[in-house]
């Protein structure tokens, strides 16, 4: 009889796993309920993250809960940023200048045979000493004059124009021509302010305000006007009308509302005690996640400023989300719009309170969050030691039932070659033995 390698083989692995195949089953099960932990706090952090994020936009130094706008009576003379500080209120202007660039051209320039001196605000250029006008452009643009020059073509002829970079009449430059009797110098546009009037008619009575550029930064508090057409004699005026951005001002409220509620859909998610048709939760029962919910919905209910969400028609359905009756939100704003704005904005207001709240638990140092993930990857990295010990103990396990059966093989081959010798000889055998 043949020992049968394989056959000793399939038995010792059988038996060797049969001996630690309930710690295996273990471990496996402990892995796989670590990771699922950690990625569902990981996923948790994120949302919470993002949530935090919304947070810190709608809470910035330059936002505001309560939205403002400027209303025109006209098309296409002005735009209008409006600011928190803004107040209702409405204004009639007259746009009777725009701001402008001062524009100078210099002609009668060859290219090749260059001469005379060409002077900017005090720096003069020797024009001999450029090959091209090319390079002469090159040299004023960089010389930090404020002008930028360049070449204009027409009919063979090049013109080099002087422009300045800003506008408004303080950014005018100086430029004279010498020593080049063909160079002639025409003056293209000059630079001036923007002149808008607030009331009066036309050209008469109201006050004139002045600026460099075509933007008139906070003309009225709260309100910069940007310009972009003027009126003539006898025109109508600007009416601008400054109020409350109803629908602008919901929509701020309907973004912490969504989201909000993206992070309620997380946790619920995450948390699910699990049924029939639905999956548990990998988080389901954990008293510390259900904390920071916990936690995070007690500032909804909270007072900021003597003013709560529900005083403002924003509630909590059956199901933990919050929702926002219209009707009533419109008239508690336009009946308080500071007590609003106040219940949102501000240090230790509610969008504060809320960043403060995540940020304690989502921080990459010591938030809760972070913790927890960390306690579980050290879990995560014993669980490895545990089955890189188990595989010693399986390698143990098989070496000595392959030892075993081998020698158990052997055994019975040996027994098996010694019966043969004292097997009964044949009947012809017999007879040669006794003839």
């Amino acid at each position: 009889m043949a020992i049968n390698s394989d056959y000793v083989k399939q038995m010792s692995t059988q038996l060797a796993t049969y001996e630690v195949q309930s710690s295996l089953d273990r471990l496996n099960r402990n892995e796989a309920r670590y990771k699922a932990q950690r990625d569902a706090l990981s996923s948790l952090r994120t949302s919470l993250s993002t949530f935090k994020s919304a947070m810190t936009k709608l809470n910035s130094s330059t936002s505001s809960m309560l939205t403002n706008s400027a209303t025109f009576s006209q098309e296409g003379y002005a735009t209008a940023t409006v600011g928190t500080t803004a107040k209702a209120g409405t204004y009639d202007f007259f746009v009777e200048r725009l701001a402008g660039k001062q524009q100078v051209a210099v002609q009668g320039l060859v290219d090749g045979s260059l001469s005379g001196t060409l002077t900017l605000n005090a720096q003069a250029f020797d024009l001999s000493q450029y090959a091209t006008l090319g390079d002469a452009a090159t040299a004023i643009n960089d010389a930090g004059l404020g002008v930028q020059a360049t070449l204009v073509r027409s009919n063979g002829a090049v013109s080099l124009v002087v422009s300045s970079e800003q506008t408004g009449a303080a950014n005018a430059f100086s430029l004279n021509m010498t020593g080049n009797a063909a160079a002639t110098t025409t003056e293209l546009s000059t630079a001036q302010d923007s002149m808008v009037r607030l009331g009066g008619s036309y050209g008469a009575g109201g006050i004139e305000l002045t600026s460099a550029s075509n933007t008139f930064t906070d003309v009225i508090d709260g309100v910069s006007l940007t310009v972009s057409k003027t009126h003539a004699a006898g025109d109508t005026p600007l009416t601008v009308t400054v109020g409350q951005d109803k629908a602008g001002t919901q929509a701020k409220a309907q973004t912490f509302i969504d989201a909000f509620n993206a992070l309620m859909t997380s946790f619920d998610s995450l948390t699910a005690s699990g049924s029939d048709s639905a999956k548990r939760g990998a988080l389901a029962g954990d008293s510390s996640v259900r904390a920071i919910e916990s936690r995070l919905n007690g500032l909804l209910r909270a007072d900021f400023g003597g003013k709560s969400l529900i005083d403002f028609g924003i509630s909590a359905d059956r199901n933990g989300k919050l929702t926002i009756d219209a009707k009533r939100f419109e008239a508690a704003v336009a009946n308080d719009p500071v007590g609003f704005e106040e219940l949102f904005t501000g240090t230790d207001k509610l969008l504060d309170s809320m960043d403060k709240t995540v940020g304690s638990y989502t921080s990459s140092t010591n938030g809760l969050l972070k913790n927890r993930m960390d306690t579980l990857d050290m879990s995560l990295r014993r669980i490895d030691e545990q089955f890189e010990a188990l595989q010693q103990q399986y390698d143990t396990h098989y070496s000595r039932y392959l030892r075993q059966f081998t020698t158990m093989m052997q055994t019975m081959q040996s027994m098996e070659q010694t019966s043969g010798m004292f097997s009964m000889p044949t009947t012809s055998q017999a007879n040669g033995l006794f003839s």
